[in-house]
């Protein structure tokens, strides 16, 4: 029986051995393969990493032009905006200036329809105004057109 379990643990022992050797003989062969593969994810995941990294910058480029186009078309309508408002303000103007010329050249026929035929009363509205003058000169045209200079002077 000694002899049996001798028999038995120099049976374990070479087995044992045995397993030893080819697992360091498999680890042997497999850990070169293991190493590239291991090295073949790293590169794979480098290699995706950067293809997210280039598709997030061209979507914020996309973003970017998009947002400049849109600018550039907000400040050409605004100008357009500008632009006409301005247009319709000057009409305005031009009208309300009109409007005014109009109601002045009303108000002066009236005026001047109202003064013909009452000499008398610009002849006092001007004889008022030399009484009222302060030391100016009056320069009074003659039969021949030319004014009587300096005639009594002002005091």
């Amino acid at each position: 029986m000694y002899q049996n379990r001798q028999a038995l643990a120099l049976g374990t022992l070479a087995f044992l051995f045995f397993a030893v050797i080819i697992s360091i003989g498999l680890l042997m062969w497999s850990w070169p393969k293991y190493n590239l593969y291991r090295m073949e994810m790293h590169g794979r995941a480098a290699l995706k990493e950067a293809e997210w990294s280039k598709q997030i910058l061209i979507e914020e480029a996309k973003a970017q032009e998009t947002a400049s186009l849109m600018q550039a078309k907000a400040r050409v309508t605004l100008a357009q905006a500008e632009g006409e408002a301005q247009i319709v303000k000057a009409k305005a103007e031009g009208l309300a200036d009109i409007e005014s010329a109009k109601a002045a050249a009303e108000a002066n026929r009236i005026i001047g329809e109202s003064l013909k035929g009452n000499e008398e009363y610009l002849r006092y509205i001007w004889i008022k105004g030399l009484h009222d003058g302060k030391g100016e000169r009056i320069y009074i045209p003659t039969e021949a057109g030319l004014p009587i200079l300096e005639a009594g002077r002002g005091k």
